[in-house]
């Protein structure tokens, strides 16, 4: 009996399915053998429930039974079972139906391995997953496409776009004016990217081709166009896409096509058969109804994010971003779709719509749970829902394909996608993308090449159309976005300084006087917002997004780490506690590529969830931050997350003392913590990220705060603690003392015993394991620049604080030097009006509490080190030298003269 009601609720949120309960004959060559619950759809790998009544001994064995073994009908192999365990007393309930929808189950899911031979996989690895029949069917839904296959699928597409790419390149050589053609039709230069780009657009198309000839009898499916001739399918190919032209599919089929007819024969046949190959593989797997497939692809093959910074946000990461960030969406009744269709979602930095695919997924799956038709949803999602923004042509086209492939069978009118114009414009003006958006208008001409309304040509009436739109200032429900990391610097890295300048605008081949243009654009838009050039390009994407964002409205971004610890972001942080509430700030503690959400970004990253104020509400000026293990694993395991995190409704505070934050659990395994902050008027960082242990973090925020507490102590004592600026005073920037700047007095040289101004300037492990250093370096005064060198002399001292501090490695935070010296890149001055203050620093910062106090305050983006820049040292936390009588700063000097030779370790 709750099978079956399982089942009855179960058909109600799973629209298109077949959910079969108790029935005999649905596995192949096992007649007797009836599943509890077994449901399938057309386009999905099948999926068993096996159920028991608490305590359920034998469930898990009953599901791990069913897993390979076949359907009847597809003859398709089970590859995911799910272990359920209703709640002792539910067998006695009056009404089942209500009672067994509003019940607390807990669940498993076994899979497949990857590998022949391999044990079955469970999620999650011990303990089970609790929730609602809603969650069930979430799951059910989210491992019936396995991931194993998505990703063998991914490597066949990709196998095949660089065999076509091979083919492409050799046409370069032998047909040139075809392969400029092809990169005048994506907007692009002809480069090895646009080749890579032009192939992916054509395999997409293909992938799709036979998913549309399966809805379309008159849609021959690629295996029967070879058929019929295969001496040309470049002529067959091109045929069957402009038949299903005339039915729709433009923003899938209609560049592809454009670009197999500019394919000279004999290269369109070679080509043609390598995507052909890679179709037949991805469909033969199933994998082509995942929709991101093509856009993950994508991604790989992108050679200019170097530049453009556009780091692909990995489809886990995605998901868990939009479920947070849908979750905070209020007053919405999910079961109508003509409320939905009013929404407005925007990326200002699409990509490959990854962000905006995962927010569609989440609107449908709570449309259909509420019993709706997700179909239904598609027309008014791609016309009025969804704006999507990117500089690069072929990153729109991706979104645009892989959003409308979502329900190929319906159709609809213009889309909201917008391929941004991006530095020097035909009529001598710069444009800097997205943040074009910045100016005071609501009103901007854009270019949208990808409306599938306008039919005469590829990608619209006229290919580089302007249009204008509307992008309203606080119009938008949802602005989620990975934008571009890039910041002003000088991190060229080999780059000629004459021809490359400016990296946040250096990227799709702008001169060096478009880059200063573009520049002085964004800061004349940028003015009175969070953005800051240092924090870098995506700041002012936050400021973007505050812009479009209505009172009520979810602010979502992927974001580097340094938006919460670093100085330049300390107006987005303002922004962020004084216009929004219900903050929550997720960060990942482990270290390499688990530190970060997207791929290949190398760099820690954080995503930010926040609800913009209604009027009237009041900011609670605190947020909650969930430092993670490691990052999510797959769609399940971001499911299980948000789900948890929803349920933690009362998390410690940073305040409570030394005692963890509350516990992140899926099943047994614990994830990671969770630990409420407030945010600091007076502008300190939200440090409390990437957390392995949130009661360290608990005693350096008590120790910032002039308190010591440590575990096991019942209360906190009291230590004075100042900012360094307070008690003394740091040291010049390395670029105004020496090098080619007209600030700077000095010329660096090699080091000299006999040097009137040395300098400890840089790193080297080799020489810093004690706490007395040797200057490695000596200044010369530039000619006519005495006065100025004698000036910098003055900020010479004995006492340096590192810059950049490896906690892994280096044992030293603080160097002395014997002699007065100046402070150079890694080593800045502090100097002191007390020269006993000398030795008490020296002794501060190398022990344990004052590399506390360090970590605290440093930006720790990149793994196992933290980072103070000169400014930022000002308001480092270091013990109050000035409360100390004379017999204690006597006691330091001692200990001082005892540590000052000895080796100290990492």
């Amino acid at each position: 009996s709750a099978n079956s009601a399982l089942a009855r609720i179960l058909r109600r949120m799973m629209h298109g399915c077949k959910i079969h309960s108790e029935s005999t004959r649905t596995i192949s060559g096992r007649s007797g053998l009836h599943p509890d619950i077994l449901i399938t759809a057309d386009d999905r790998a099948p999926v068993v429930i096996e159920a028991e009544f608490m305590p359920a001994p034998e469930v898990e064995r009953d599901a791990e039974e069913r897993l390979r073994l076949e359907v009847t009908g597809g003859r398709r192999e089970i590859e995911a079972a799910i272990a359920l365990r209703y709640p002792a007393g539910l067998e006695d309930a009056y009404d089942l139906d209500a009672e067994l929808a509003h019940a607390q189950l807990s669940y498993c899911v076994l899979t497949t391995p990857e590998e022949d031979g391999a044990p079955f996989e469970r999620f999650p690895d011990s303990g089970w997953l609790q929730g609602s029949a809603a969650d069930v069917a979430e799951l059910a839904r989210l491992v019936s496409v396995p991931q194993s296959t998505v990703n063998a699928a991914a490597s066949a597409l990709e196998t095949g776009i660089e065999s076509a790419v091979g083919v492409l390149n050799d046409m370069e050589r032998l047909a040139p004016v075809a392969a400029r053609e092809i990169a005048d039709l994506l907007g692009m230069s002809d480069v090895p990217q646009t080749r890579r780009m032009a192939c992916a657009i054509m395999a997409n198309a293909m992938v799709f081709h036979d998913r549309i000839a399966d809805l379309h009898s008159e849609i021959l499916p690629l295996n029967r166009l070879w058929e019929e001739d295969a001496d040309n399918p470049q002529g067959r190919v091109t045929g069957a896409w402009d038949r299903i032209l005339e039915i729709n599919y433009w923003p899938i089929f209609a560049v592809a096509r454009d670009i197999v007819n500019l394919l000279p024969s004999h290269a369109a046949a070679r080509i043609l058969e390598h995507l052909r190959t890679a179709a037949k593989r991805i469909t033969s797997t199933g994998a082509n109804v995942a929709h991101d497939l093509t856009g993950r692809v994508f991604q790989r093959l992108i050679v200019d994010r170097k530049y453009l910074a556009t780091f692909y946000t990995l489809p886990a990461s995605a998901a868990l971003l939009a479920r947070l960030a849908v979750a905070k969406l209020e007053g919405i009744d999910w079961s109508d779709a003509e409320e939905i269709g009013k929404l407005k979602v925007g990326d200002f930095a699409c990509g490959t719509g990854a962000l905006l695919s995962a927010v569609y997924e989440q609107f449908a799956t709570r449309h259909e749970q509420a019993g709706g038709n997700p179909a239904s949803l598609h027309t008014a999602m791609m016309e009025d829902v969804l704006y999507g923004c990117d500089v690069m042509p072929s990153a729109i086209h991706i979104t645009s394909s892989t959003l409308s492939g979502r329900e190929p069978n319906v159709g609809f009118g213009g889309s909201r996608l917008y391929n941004m114009p991006y530095g020097r414009q035909s009529d001598g003006t710069v444009a800097i993308g997205s943040l074009e958006l910045l100016q005071s208008s609501a009103v901007m001409t854009l270019f949208n090449t990808n409306d599938p309304a306008m039919r005469t040509g590829s990608t619209g009436e006229e290919t580089a159309a302007r249009v204008v739109v509307d992008v309203q200032d606080e119009g938008f429900d949802i602005v989620i976005m990975n934008p571009p990391f890039t910041r002003a610097g000088s991190d060229w890295e080999g780059i000629d300084r004459e021809k490359d300048s400016i990296k946040q605008f250096r990227g799709l081949g702008t001169s060096l006087d478009t880059q200063m243009a573009m520049s002085r654009r964004l800061k004349e838009f940028s003015k009175g917002t969070c953005y800051h050039g240092y924090a870098g390009i995506a700041s002012a994407f936050t400021a973007l997004a505050n812009r479009k964002l209505r009172c009520g409205g979810v602010l979502a971004p992927v974001l580097p780490l340094t938006a919460m610890v670093g100085l330049s972001w300390d107006k987005f942080r303002q922004m962020l506690a004084e216009n929004y509430t219900d903050i929550e700030v997720l960060s990942i503690a482990a270290n390499g590529k688990e530190m970060s959400f997207s791929s290949d970004t190398g760099m820690a990253e954080c995503l930010v969830v926040a609800r913009r104020l209604r009027e009237g509400e009041t900011p609670s000026y605190t947020a909650i931050f969930t430092s993670f293990n490691h990052r999510p694993q797959g769609f399940a395991h971001s499911a299980a997350i948000a789900s948890e995190i929803a349920k933690n409704t009362s998390v410690r505070s940073i305040d409570d003392g030394p005692y963890g934050g509350t516990p992140l659990m899926v099943g047994e395994e614990p994830i990671g913590e969770m630990l409420t902050a407030p945010y600091d008027t007076e502008g300190e960082t939200w440090a409390a990220v990437r957390l392995s242990d949130a009661s360290l973090a608990q005693t350096a925020y008590g120790l910032s705060k002039s308190r010591l507490w440590l575990p096991s102590i019942a209360s906190a004592l009291d230590l004075k603690l100042v900012p360094l600026n307070v008690i003394g005073q740091r040291g010049i920037y390395d670029m105004n003392i020496a090098g080619t700047s007209s600030s700077a007095p000095f010329t660096k040289t090699p080091p000299s015993s006999t040097a009137t101004y040395p300098a400890l300037w840089n790193h080297n492990a080799s020489r810093e394991t004690r706490i007395v250093c040797q200057h490695d370096s000596q200044l010369q005064v530039k000619i006519g620049k005495e006065q100025r060198a004698s000036e910098v002399w003055t900020t010479a001292s004995r006492v340096h604080l590192s810059r950049g501090f490896r906690f892994n490695s280096q044992p030293l935070a603080v160097a002395f030097t014997d002699q007065k010296s100046i402070g150079g890149r890694a080593w800045p001055n502090v100097l002191f009006s007390d020269v006993r203050y000398d030795y008490a620093s020296a002794i501060w910062g190398n022990s344990t509490l004052g590399l506390l106090s360090y970590w605290w305050h440093a930006n720790r983006q990149v793994a196992g080190r933290g980072d103070i820049t000169v400014t930022s040292a000002e308001t480092l936390p270091v013990l109050d030298f000035r409360a100390l009588s004379d017999e204690q700063l006597e006691t330091a000097k001692a200990i001082f003269d005892e540590f000052r030779d000895l080796d100290l370790k990492p």
